[in-house]
């Protein structure tokens, strides 16, 4: 297979018609290691040849300094993957973490992405120890250091842990890795300080995230920094849920999990954590916004849904039900808003903005000002459009 044709060439409709017709279930998991890795573009080629013969799809990463992925696989397939991955000495007997919900649509295509780095931690790791990493806890142990008053720190962005966390967990308010990491030392240096100038007790650290991997950067950092007593949650939130079913325990882990695929999040329990953005009832439904000059991220009950046609504002859904060429020539020209911003951070800020947009409506003024040209010729077409009727196409 030539090298240029080692990636998908087929648009989100096409994909997502192809998996629902597929008719097989599929398995959603996630593994990583951190391992020396030589001649990494000749290594993705090969992945991606032998992944797609297994109609393998989902993300990953290959770096010089390891793999990070999360794929979804046909699960006839699975005896196959794992006879695949530890055929390569550097990825014998890598543990999974298997998805907590599957409904076999986590993800529509395969990529494989060469990268510098397999996590975007923004650190440099010539300045540290990478491999001096904090201890490995099961779920049980981590209970029990939770009740003996260990400090627990989420090492996700906001938006992960807005959904879902454990109990007492400090969740910072960063929307980067880097910047979660620089916060929580922050924190603690804070939390050492004394004003009379007494020597502190340093606290226990536990560390947790989604599968683990960011956790083995972080502890590393946190040491390196000068904590010693670090200790992360192993597997991270997704072997979590593994373990306290397996071994009949009770969640400490309250809500849902953020995963990064179609789905979304994952429910861990039925706590409901937070609220949605829009109206402040309480929901945990997470979306991005469906005007593509903006998609950010918000946490959006149904009934909000309903009203703002799953946009985030009157002014997203003003664009969103515009015409099709009336939105490509809105768009023309425009960077996607989540490029700079992931997420919505201030809910109250979007609910005055939503009341005042809301205001302008009721006044009978527009939000957007239009290429007016661009609409009277999508106007246009949408009449036409209609007037044939459905089944002329």
């Amino acid at each position: 297979m030539e090298v240029h044709r080692l990636r998908n060439l087929l648009g989100p409709d096409v994909l997502r018609a192809r998996l629902e017709h597929e008719g097989v279930p599929r398995t959603t998991l996630s593994f990583y290691r951190y391992v020396r890795l030589l001649d990494v573009g000749a290594l993705r080629h090969a992945l991606y040849r032998e992944w797609e013969a297994l109609g393998v799809l989902g993300r990953t990463y290959v770096a010089p300094e390891g793999i990070n992925a999360q794929v979804s696989v046909p699960t006839a397939n699975l005896d196959a993957f794992r006879t695949a991955l530890d055929a390569r000495a550097e990825f014998k007997d890598m543990p999974w973490k298997i998805a907590v919900e599957d409904d076999g649509r986590s993800f529509l295509k395969l990529a494989i992405t060469v990268k510098r780095k397999i996590v975007a931690d923004g650190l440099v790791d010539d300045a540290f120890d990478v491999t001096n990493v904090g201890e490995h806890l099961d779920a049980a142990t981590f209970h029990r250091k939770m009740e003996e008053g260990a400090l627990v720190i989420d090492m996700r962005n906001n938006y992960e842990c807005l959904i879902g966390h454990f109990e007492g967990a400090y969740l910072p308010k960063a929307d980067t890795f880097r910047g979660a990491i620089e916060e929580v030392v922050g924190m603690l240096e804070r939390r050492s300080a004394d004003p009379l100038g007494r020597p502190s007790a340093e606290p226990e650290i536990l560390l947790y995230c989604t599968g683990g991997i960011r956790c083995e950067k972080a502890s590393a950092w946190l040491k390196h920094e000068g904590f010693s007593r670090v200790s992360q949650l192993h597997g991270g939130i997704i072997d979590y849920a593994r373990q306290i079913k397996a071994e009949g325990l009770q969640s400490k882990y309250k809500g849902r999990n953020f995963v990064f695929d179609e789905r979304l999040a994952e429910r861990i329990t039925d706590d409901v954590v937070s609220t949605c953005m829009q109206c402040g009832t309480p929901s945990d439904r997470i979306t991005n916004c469906r005007e593509a000059t903006c998609n950010v991220l918000l946490v959006q009950c149904e009934a909000c849904a309903a009203k703002y046609d799953h946009c985030c504002s009157p002014s997203c859904r003003e664009v969103h039900q515009q015409p099709m060429e009336v939105r490509r020539a809105w768009r023309k020209g425009r960077s996607t808003r989540s490029t700079r911003t992931k997420a919505i951070n201030d809910p109250a800020a979007l609910r005055a903005r939503i009341a005042k947009e809301e205001e302008r409506l009721a006044a009978g003024h527009e939000l957007r000002a239009w290429p007016r040209a661009e609409r009277r010729r999508g106007q246009a077409r949408s009449s036409w459009l209609e007037a044939r009727g459905p089944n002329n196409n």
